[in-house]
């Protein structure tokens, strides 16, 4: 099928000039399916992947961030209307389809041909991100092509697999990864030729991609856990079919442990005023010096930094006295009145006339973000996801350990990935004694209301994983029943479009399959059925994803 290839050289090509590497490595006017090991370098493609990766990390979000009320259309653009009331058709947001597939292309070449030359370092680095793109193309589409997607000319219309098997697979590909790590001849440095210089994330340690192997499983089990609040009290449980007693212990046994404080898989291979870092060139200032036409149009949402109207004239980071959202957002280039954040509501149409123009609104430039500007960092998978990911899984008894010292490392560390001190996310819990969005013995603020513990950890991650993670966010809302905000005696959320044409209630669940599935893949796109984005279709209808607890 086409557009499992076509984009292969346009990205790879695209993330190598992003890296500084040889020109000479490449073939650019290359048929993309008739691509092979001698028009193109395996050890050249892994680099160019894992920036690619990073830019999707950074730039395929913008959509959740509104949803989730972090972001809303600045007051000085007309509605979106698709994406505001939510009535979108096949062709919406097609770019993470898009860009999920095409990186995932580019680690299965990475991976075939490192296997052919024994180069086992290469294979395992691609088999474990290979296997993230699709734990993310699962958790935003269900079934999607897989075993049968990269075959090239010989499979063009490749089958859906099922979700959860896809999962399952995951496992296995991962304990593959490990295996080759652990295998001293195959991840050689003899056998690996430059590993160390093409490994942007972690050049060339061992250990540490086990860990991020170890912890991308961890996601996976945590994506199969579901729980309620319902009246208030806390109900954890898993999906049948989870496996996950199984797959922890195996997880133990191997023994290398999780990504750590100060551990986040993140990339730098050579970011600067001409090659800006992806986040800072999509939203902050790009290449030539201007301001991005997403930075431009996109501002803070009014749920995040306020004023609420009808409500809080706070947003939910100042009701909580969150210091972390002077990192995330930056301030009005021409504030109403003195230095203080002003958002937007999702989905507001605005007048000529309004307080909201772009320019009286908190932008997204965020120093905690990118603190050395255009040269910053990119991340792929931070720490402070991990821990939120351990103390989730101690939580739910299913890992050894104390939940609430992980739960409080994962707070310190999302405010030292920002550029704060783990100081100040002491002060922070500590000022927020017995409220259950932050403290994790916090107790119920109402009938029917949750108190702390697992309410805190994902209350929490909304926080922490603004822009780093929206799809973890996206994915934890729709695997419990959790009401951001209300357990802290705030506004409920996520926020719902205020557009005046929006008829819906609650925020997707799901997206389309690109237009494209139904014109080149049409039997096998149709034969999952009509898709509604907001109707689960009950426990085995295939609208949901298989983890949906809603």
């Amino acid at each position: 099928m086409n557009n499992y290839k076509y984009a292969f050289l346009i990205v790879t090509v695209l993330a190598i000039s992003i890296a500084g590497c040889k020109k000479e490595q490449f073939a650019i006017n290359t048929n993309p399916n008739a691509v092979t090991a001698s028009t193109v370098d395996f050890k050249s493609v892994l680099p160019a992947s894992l920036s690619a990766t990073a830019n999707l990390q950074a730039t395929s979000w913008t959509v959740l961030q509104k949803w989730l009320g972090f972001w809303a259309r600045s007051g000085s653009y007309q509605s979106v209307s698709d994406e505001e009331t939510y009535s979108f058709t096949n062709n919406f947001a097609v770019n993470m389809w898009n860009n999920l597939y095409s990186n995932a292309t580019n680690y299965d070449f990475v991976i075939t041909n490192a296997n052919k030359n024994g180069a086992g370092f290469y294979e395992a680095i691609a088999r474990i991100m290979k296997a993230q793109n699709f734990q993310m193309l699962v958790d935003l589409y269900g079934n999607v092509p897989y075993k049968e997607a990269f075959q090239g000319g010989s499979i063009r219309t490749p089958k859906y697999d099922d979700d959860q098997a896809i999962y399952a697979d995951l496992f296995r590909e991962l304990d593959k990864a490990i295996a080759l790590l652990n295998d001293a001849n195959a991840s050689s440095l003899d056998n690996n030729k430059e590993i160390v210089t093409n490994d942007f994330v972690f050049a060339g340690n061992k250990l540490n991609w086990k860990k991020f192997a170890n912890t991308l499983k961890l996601r996976l089990l945590m994506h199969m856990g579901n729980t309620s609040f319902a009246g208030g009290t806390e109900t954890n449980t898993f999906i049948p079919g989870a496996n996950q007693v199984a797959e922890m212990a195996i997880i133990t046994a191997e023994g290398s442990g999780f990504l750590g404080a100060g551990g986040s898989a993140q990339i730098n291979p050579g970011y600067d005023a001409t090659k800006p870092n992806p986040y800072y060139r999509a939203y902050v200032v790009n290449e030539l010096g201007a301001l991005p036409g997403l930075g431009d149009q996109t501002k803070a949402n009014a749920y995040a930094v306020g004023p609420n109207p009808g409500g809080p004239s706070q947003g939910y980071y100042q009701w909580n006295g969150d210091p972390r959202v002077d990192r995330f957002y930056g301030f009005p280039a021409d504030p109403l009145g003195g230095t203080v954040h002003r958002g937007i509501q999702f989905g507001e149409v605005a007048t000529s006339a309004s307080p909201n123009l772009g320019s009286k609104l908190s932008t997204l430039n965020g120093p905690g973000l990118v603190p050395n500007g255009a040269a910053s960092r990119a991340w792929i998978f931070t720490s402070v996801e991990s821990l939120f990911l351990q103390a989730e899984a101690v939580r739910r008894g299913l890992l050894i350990g104390n939940a609430q010292m992980l739960y409080t490392s994962a707070v310190r560390e999302s405010f030292v990935f920002l550029g704060l001190t783990a100081a100040a996310a002491d002060t922070y819990i500590a000022n927020n004694a017995s409220y259950p969005d932050v403290d994790f013995n916090g107790v119920s603020q109402g009938a029917g209301l949750p108190a702390g513990g697992m309410y805190t950890i994902l209350s929490q991650k909304w926080f922490a994983l603004n822009v780093i993670s929206p799809l973890e966010v996206y994915t934890d809302y729709r695997r419990s029943d959790i009401v951001y905000g209300r357990g802290g005696g705030f506004l409920p959320g996520p926020p719902i479009s205020v557009n005046p044409a929006n008829t819906k209630t609650k925020i997707p669940i799901r997206f389309f399959y690109p237009q494209n599935e139904y014109s080149f893949n049409p039997a096998n796109a149709l034969g999952e059925g009509t898709i509604d984005v907001f109707t689960s279709g009950g426990p085995t209808g295939r609208n949901r994803i298989f983890w949906d607890k809603n």
